[in-house]
């Protein structure tokens, strides 16, 4: 098992949004039509073992609609202007048709303060923009080629404090304000 050691305690924020994204070295967030096409065995590891500090994930259709969601260790949000309910097998998944900041607001109450934002790219743009992201947690891999490309050095000029990391050639960023 991998483990980023931040110098910083983020567990200890009692109320926090935080986003979640993995790209490819040209900013892909996929590859082969999902997100693990452009991860890594050490990103995987630290991704599973850092959601499991959440109360809940929050996600936008077209992220439920091409990754593995059918299975989470707390419960999932898709927020959604389509009809199809795409994650059907998840006792956990919940289908909510509002904006990112409602939902932020009733994820809250329903299920407690500390939420994960863990895609897609317009999902978290829109949250960027507002200033809703507290916490940025971002892994740039080796991977080349991919779709759907973020400029992920812009990213992190949203927020105040960038601290870094790296393991086998993957880095790791813990963006915050």
């Amino acid at each position: 098992m991998w483990a980023v050691n931040w110098p910083r305690n983020w567990d200890a924020r009692p109320m926090s949004t935080s986003a979640s994204l993995v790209v490819g070295a040209d900013g892909s967030t996929s590859k082969g039509g999902s997100s693990g096409g452009v991860s890594t065995k050490a990103d995987r590891s630290v991704f599973l073992d850092r959601r499991r500090n959440f109360d809940l994930i929050l996600i936008g259709g077209n992220t439920a609609r091409t990754e593995p969601y059918a299975t989470t260790p707390i419960p999932v949000v898709i927020l959604s202007r389509s009809e199809v309910h795409a994650i059907t097998n998840n006792p956990q998944a919940h289908f909510w048709r509002l904006s990112p900041s409602q939902a932020l607001v009733r994820a809250r109450e329903e299920f407690g303060p500390r939420i994960l934002v863990e895609g897609g790219p317009a999902l978290m743009r829109e949250l960027l923009e507002a200033e809703l992201i507290d916490d940025f947690f971002l892994t740039v891999t080796e991977v080349q080629g991919g779709e759907n490309a973020v400029d992920w050095q812009e990213i992190l000029t949203h927020f105040v404090s960038v601290e870094k990391s790296e393991v086998d050639g993957t880095q790791f960023f813990h963006a915050h304000n």
